[in-house]
């Protein structure tokens, strides 16, 4: 008998993975990449599309054959078919992106080492069916692919002044028309093209998420206490 999902259960999902359990902002797996690239938005576009689709076919393969797969060697399996579709993403980037394979250089291939993607194959994929482990690998995909597109549009912004340079190298010729210069500047700021940067920017999106779920949270805990004091007793 096949397993009846809910809604709810999606909902809860895709929650987390976007938001509640963020593989960047919460867990912090995956920052080497993530800081490393994010200098403009169509390098993180590419890392973040690239670990989406890693993540969603990793999970999906690790579902379907986890009842074949015996325990003691679950984890070098698992690293096997992550590595997988690694080779087969680097290949495409190789044949029809080659000028942003070659700005990611060598975060590509490290894909097969991020612990997010890891960390879900043990924890999720091998336990549940593969249309909920597709489903996670495509929320908490989505959530880093996200994080990586911010970080990316506040360092180019403020390092160069520019949205989506570069986009051509993606994209194909046509989208050379889709770079955006908000800001002349004469020299970039290099703090926000660094790795200082990065960290900056990263420490910042924290910082905000954080102050958004204490708000949500003392926002729930009044809500009993208004509800209480509305309730009328009235005698029978």
């Amino acid at each position: 008998m096949s397993e009846v999902t809910t809604p709810s259960e999606y909902k809860t999902l895709a929650r987390g993975g976007l938001w509640e359990n963020n593989p960047a902002l919460v867990q912090l797996l995956g920052l080497c990449p993530l800081l490393a690239v994010t200098g403009t938005v169509t390098n993180a576009l590419g890392l973040g599309l690239a670990t989406l689709l890693v993540l969603m076919g990793s999970n999906i393969t690790v579902s379907l054959v986890r009842n074949w797969v015996p325990n003691e060697i679950r984890i070098p399996v698992f690293v096997i078919v992550i590595a997988t579709f690694v080779t087969f993403v680097e290949l495409m980037m190789h044949a029809f992106t080659y000028g942003l394979f070659t700005a990611l250089g060598i975060f590509i291939p490290l894909i097969v080492t991020n612990c997010a993607i890891i960390g879900r194959a043990e924890a999720y994929a091998s336990k549940n069916p593969w249309h909920k482990a597709g489903f996670d690998g495509l929320v908490m995909g989505s959530g880093f692919a996200l994080v990586l597109i911010l970080l990316g549009a506040m360092r180019e912004i403020i390092g160069q002044g520019t949205l989506f340079d570069g986009a051509e190298l993606l994209l194909g010729n046509w989208a050379a028309g889709l770079r955006i210069e908000l800001i002349q500047f004469d020299y970039p700021m290099l703090l926000a093209v660094l790795p200082p940067g990065a960290f900056i920017g990263m420490g910042m999106m924290i910082a905000v998420k954080n102050i958004i779920d204490r708000q949500q949270r003392e926002k729930a805990a009044k809500a009993p206490i208004e509800k209480a004091q509305r309730v009328r007793v009235t005698a029978q």
